[in-house]
């Protein structure tokens, strides 16, 4: 009970059990409970939350929480400093702390306590009467603990954190679920009594937030939200969900929703960035750049608490229909997303030059097996180069040289016929060949 309502602050007898003991035969034992930490001064109750029953007919619930003794007690019981509690929320007990009470319905709704059955207390010298077995209803899967939880945290635009500026606002609820792949979750339950801009303004107080810098130890200028908490590994800041909680029906919570993104849409779209032109195309591959970027998650209160918080229920600005959280909080369009492409083109590109290289060595390999050996010389040559092969013809080279040494020797035999030739016109006979020659 001190942790539950250490994290929570303010809660019914119904909410703590389905917090912490889900799994009991009914409410008595956390009331009894509740009166027991009352009575050593720990709790107290000096508010009602008045509503409506599942038929209809209205209710009325005492508001349970700590007082300044008990908030001491459940720091030490979560392992927090007394400065990090908050206050006792004994003024939104009196005023029936409709807020808070949807903020911990919401946590309920996200831890999804599983219903465990206790173990009766077994009283001395009187036995354990047998009775029928009790069917546990089955909750969706939960994520992150109770000990994951902090509500109204500031987030100082201004000032600390413990004294926060002008502007600053405060978290409803905050989510450290590392073991579950969460770092960090700012939740922020909206009750439908403040209009689209209001809500839309806390996107642009998030965003001032997480702009602002710090001074680590060495000197170097850091988020200040990283001083407290850890990086998600993905572009952009921590991510905000919003959980709407009033029942409006399905077209006027999207109407709302959809104002909601209109006007904060500078905030959480990010930045459109030119990729590379794609080659042969008039297209080019583009990416959004979400380094300055909230990203913003909504659901409805029914959609946690019937199916979950790991359930395809989280619908991102931006994003298309519902999705599981992982794949809400995932930008798909980012520069990662466009540096993978990129890897995958040149993965392709040099697949290509790959094939094309092996083509080619391929072709010099039966251009190799192809090669026959010169008749003359024995050296290897391209049968396209020269004559059929079959033959035994000689290479392009032997073949030219042996072309050249049979035109040498015809020149050179013409020119001993012309030598003879002159020979023969310069001896006896020669008078008689010239006088014929000019009766001619």
């Amino acid at each position: 009970m001190l942790v539950a309502l250490g994290v929570v602050k303010v809660a019914t007898a119904a909410q703590l059990r389905q917090l912490v003991l889900p799994g009991t035969a009914d409410g008595q034992t956390v009331r009894n409970a509740c009166k027991d930490l009352r009575d050593a001064g720990l709790l107290e109750s000096v508010g009602k939350m008045t509503g409506l029953n599942p038929s209809g007919r209205p209710v009325s619930e005492q508001l349970w929480n700590l007082t300044t003794a008990g908030l001491a007690a459940a720091a030490t019981e979560l392992d927090r400093p007394l400065a990090e509690m908050g206050g006792t929320a004994q003024a939104a007990a009196r005023a029936g702390a409709a807020h808070a009470v949807k903020v911990t319905d919401t946590i309920d709704a996200f831890l999804q306590s599983p219903s465990e059955l206790t173990k009766p207390v077994v009283r001395r010298g009187v036995p354990l009467a047998a009775g029928p077995t009790r069917l546990m209803p089955v909750r969706p899967p939960g994520l992150g603990t109770l000990h994951g939880w902090h509500t109204e945290v500031a987030l100082p635009i201004s000032g600390t954190f413990t004294t926060p500026g002008k502007g600053s606002l405060r978290a409803d609820a905050v989510l450290t679920a590392p073991e579950d792949g969460v770092p960090v979750l700012f939740v922020e339950v909206d009750n439908g009594t403040e209009p689209p801009a209001k809500v839309a303004d806390k996107i642009v107080r998030y965003r001032r937030f997480f702009q602002r810098t710090a001074k680590d130890p060495s000197g170097q200028q850091i988020p200040l939200w990283s001083t407290i908490w850890r990086a998600s590994g993905r572009d952009g800041y921590p991510p905000v969900a919003f959980v709407f909680t009033k029942q409006v029906g399905p077209k006027a919570q999207q109407a709302r929703i959809q104002e909601v993104v209109r006007l904060s849409r500078e905030h959480w779209q990010g930045q459109w960035c030119y990729g590379r032109h794609i080659e042969n195309t008039a297209e080019s591959d583009d990416y959004w750049d979400y380094t300055d970027a909230v990203p913003v998650l909504a659901t409805t209160l029914d959609e946690l608490r019937q199916n979950g918080p790991r359930a395809a229920i989280w619908w991102r600005f931006g994003h298309g229909s519902g999705q599981v959280l992982a794949d809400a909080l995932d930008n798909p369009d980012d520069r990662r997303a466009f540096e993978g492409r990129e890897e995958q083109r040149l993965a392709a590109q040099r697949a290509a030059w790959a094939e094309e290289e092996r083509r080619e060595e391929e072709e010099y390999r039966r251009w190799r097996a192809s090669l026959r050996s010169c008749s003359t010389c024995g050296s290897k040559f391209d049968p396209e180069d020269g004559p059929d092969p079959a033959r035994g013809d000689e290479c392009p080279h032997c073949r030219m040289q042996r072309e050249r040494a049979a035109a040498e020797q015809a020149e050179a035999e013409a020119e001993r016929e012309r030598a003879q030739c002159e020979r023969r016109l310069d001896g006896w006979f020669g008078w008689f060949y010239a006088l014929r020659d000019q009766d001619r």
